[in-house]
């Protein structure tokens, strides 16, 4: 149930990301209000985590009212129009993340992992003055491949500083304050260096320059600037991770930023097994036949995403079947309290195969062939 309403979640997140960068304010005020509903919705459900994610609504809620209502100077995240590069510093200083994910944490991957890995291993090393790393390194592929996990897993993997960023953390409504925040993220990043900056969804901020308008083109000359980093005198090394589920959108400007371009693919059958093995730890998965989960779940085009969701929806069907009582209103609010635990049994093929007939993939063969077609011409 959780992994649904997070599916939901994300789904409005990018929406409203999306019309943030259309610059269409009541569109995205819609989607931050729904975005509220949902986090919201999953508190109820949730009650061991009900303050953190009411706390998030709350956050989504007051996100909506300041598109709802500007100021006559302009605000964003409650910082003025005129503010100092460090009002701004103290903005952004929201997007440290901590990392505990590791390599391990993904499922199959083996060659996007290494290559990955090298190359972070390579930029953050005490080096020869000839070895020059790369800036930029851009992860593209279909959605829920695992892009942001394995950014995570490269910041766990080093004692870097890691800024996690969305488009809708620097994308402002008012005009210059996405440039400033952008220069900010930056200008902390090289003070905490070394660091990994982590733009995900950088399309939001990059789509090809015929299709935005001057703010947009605005924003973008300034993360070109930033990732480049020539702004004179010694500086700190940061890293540029980004991500995306449609590298074609990309302006080539950008593009010429990254480099290193890696394809992350759909899942192969030995890593949907792995990957079901993580989202089923602690059950009993012997009566599995993980060689046919994995076939049909190739043939489906399912994303590691899919291939977590199809486990859930197997857990708990498993879970509803032994525990009928879930399907009580009042006999939940007493498991909820923690007077009844909930009882289990093997996870058996039956349970993957009604979570077969819901778990349904956006990607067509035509679709995965524009991203083998860009990988081949675009990436390495």
């Amino acid at each position: 149930m959780k992994s649904l309403y997070l599916s939901l979640f994300e789904e409005c997140r990018k929406e409203y990301e999306t019309e943030l960068a259309r610059g269409n304010m009541e569109g995205a005020r819609e989607y931050a209000l729904k975005c509220a509903e949902i986090l919201k919705a999953l508190a109820d459900k949730m009650p061991d985590r009900r303050e953190f994610y009411l706390e998030k609504a709350r956050r989504w809620e007051e996100a909506a009212e300041e598109l709802k209502t500007p100021s006559a100077h302009g605000t964003w995240g409650g910082i003025k129009g005129g503010a100092s590069i460090d009002e701004y510093i103290a903005q952004v200083e929201g997007l440290i993340a901590s990392s505990t994910v590791t390599w391990k944490d993904i499922g199959g991957l083996e060659e996007v992992k290494r290559l990955l890995a090298r190359n972070v291993a390579i930029a953050f090393a005490k080096r020869p003055e000839a070895i020059k790393p790369w800036k930029g390194i851009l992860l593209f592929g279909p959605p829920g491949t695992g892009k942001t996990l394995l950014a995570s897993a490269a910041a766990g993997s080093l004692k870097a500083t890691f800024f996690n960023v969305k488009a809708s953390d620097v994308l402002s409504k008012y005009y210059g304050e996405s440039s400033k925040l952008i220069t900010a993220l930056y200008k902390l990043a090289r003070e905490k260096a070394p660091s990994i900056v982590f733009i995900d969804e950088v399309d939001a901020l990059s789509l090809k320059r015929e299709s935005v308008h001057e703010t947009t083109r605005r924003t973008l000359a300034t993360l070109l600037s930033e990732i480049d980093g020539f702004k004179g005198g010694e500086e700190g090394f940061v890293l540029t991770l980004a991500s995306t589920n449609t590298p074609w959108d990309l302006d080539e400007a950008l593009l010429s930023r990254f480099p290193l371009r890696i394809y992350v693919p759909l899942p192969d059958r030995e890593a949907i097994k792995e990957i079901v093995r993580i989202h089923t730890r602690g059950l009993d998965i012997s009566r599995l036949d993980l060689d046919v989960i994995a076939e049909e779940s190739v043939r489906r085009l399912y994303s590691g995403r899919e291939v977590a969701n199809l486990c859930n929806l197997a857990v708990q069907s498993m879970l509803v079947e032994e525990n009928p009582e879930l399907e009580d209103l009042e006999a939940v609010s007493e498991i909820l309290d923690g007077e009844i635990e909930l009882r289990t049994r093997p996870l058996e093929m039956r349970d993957f195969e009604e979570a077969f007939k819901i778990v349904k993939s956006p990607l067509t063969g035509k679709k995965l062939e524009r991203y083998q077609n860009w990988a081949e011409e675009f990436g390495g």
